[in-house]
């Protein structure tokens, strides 16, 4: 295993790697700069944030080689989190009395139950928001990855986990909201901001997590764990053999990348203003697939351009008259077509163009160079 960054070419590769990365970040703060539409911006902090779960897909699929089919596990528990914590702030009138959520009431539930009782605090949902997501996700790791489940079998069990406790959630509506979710939420406030959903600090916090996931995600594929991840990736009896704990590597990628959509979840329950059982559904987790594949799941700007570009466009179709019955068609057929013939999605487009121009410079530039030595030559 040898790193992709030597001594000699170390620093410029690490700069032209690093260089997409924070020149989307800066078209990201950029956005309201151009765009004078609170309503608009709202939408794209959602795909935004869309984004964000797609490069923790990325992060386990792309870089460790795992498919998590239930990805959207990790995003619901997020989204909850912050739901319970705003939902016990909300104002008299959405609340029972000791300001017992709405749907209790409604359910005869006496008093706040137990599990409810921490998220009074903020910072403790704002920790949990990212921490239970990675405790649940190396919990499961560590039973699926020590028995060296692999393949086809890990996607099955991480989208049976999901689709149980989203039964769970749906099937306890006294204490979760049921197939209503948590709704009439107060706004977040921290440091004195009050993070409306339309408004630009709300915006700007979606923004300033995007550049922190994909500065965390890259940061991570650059260090020795990193690449000892994405050599159990492309051949793992190998690293096994040189005497590495497979499965701790495993298990901590596939628990970063849970904290990662966690930390999704929170903004987007912050940006909807609810948090809802579809957040972990099958639906959006499959769609996060396509999302990463369409992108390039072995690029983590890719991943994030790419559900950014299709969850946007999924959203001008569905909205669309001339598309309204026919968009998902539209983006099956996008998603059979980079399929078949773009293997690394966008990502890898652009990077064959790239070096397309890059070998047509350097062509361009030895033949000069031949010139130029004939010509002195011959005088």
């Amino acid at each position: 295993m040898t790193s992709k960054t030597s001594p000699h070419n170390g620093i410029p590769q690490l700069s032209a790697q690093i260089a997409p990365l924070l020149l989307v970040c800066a078209l990201v703060f950029a956005l309201p700069l151009i765009l004078n539409n609170d309503f608009l911006l709202n939408k794209i902090a959602r795909y935004l944030v869309l984004g964000i779960l797609t490069v923790s897909l990325a992060l386990s699929w792309g870089y460790g080689g795992i498919l998590n089919l239930g990805q959207a596990m990790s995003f619901g528990i997020g989204s909850y989190a912050m739901a319970m914590a705003l939902k016990l702030k909300t104002i008299p009138v959405h609340t029972g009395s000791g300001g017992l959520p709405d749907f209790m009431v409604w359910n005869n539930v006496a008093q706040l139950p137990w599990f409810w009782m921490p998220f009074k605090s903020l910072g403790f949902a704002l920790v949990a928001g990212v921490l239970a997501p990675a405790l649940v996700a190396a919990a499961l790791g560590w039973f699926v990855f020590r028995s060296r489940v692999t393949g086809v079998y890990v996607s099955i069990i991480t989208l049976a986990t999901m689709v149980v406790l989203n039964l769970v959630i749906i099937d306890q509506q006294s204490y979760t909201g049921g197939f209503n979710g948590i709704t009439d939420l107060a706004q977040l406030e921290l440091f004195g901001v009050a993070f409306d959903a339309y408004g630009r600090a709300t915006y700007y916090l979606v923004a300033g997590c995007v550049m922190l996931s994909l500065l965390v995600a890259f940061a991570f594929t650059h260090t020795k764990a990193g690449l000892v991840v994405q050599a159990i990736r492309d051949h793992e009896s190998r690293v096994r053999y040189f005497g590495y704990d497979v499965a701790a590597y495993q298990i901590f990628v596939f628990a970063l990348s849970a904290a990662i959509a966690g930390l999704a979840g929170m903004l987007y329950t912050i940006v909807m203003e609810f948090a809802s059982p579809t957040f972990l559904g099958v639906q959006i987790s499959l769609s996060v697939v396509v999302w990463c594949a369409v992108g390039g799941r072995q690029s983590l700007v890719g991943a994030f351009l790419g559900a950014v570009l299709v969850a946007g466009m999924q959203g001008a179709l569905s909205e669309s008259a001339a598309f309204l019955e026919t968009w998902t068609l539209v983006m099956g057929a996008l998603f059979v077509l980079v399929v078949l013939f773009l293997p690394k999605g966008l990502a890898g487009l652009a990077q064959g163009v790239w070096r397309a121009i890059a070998q047509r410079r350097q062509a361009t530039q030895e033949v000069a160079g031949t010139v130029g030595q004939t010509r002195e030559g011959s005088a």
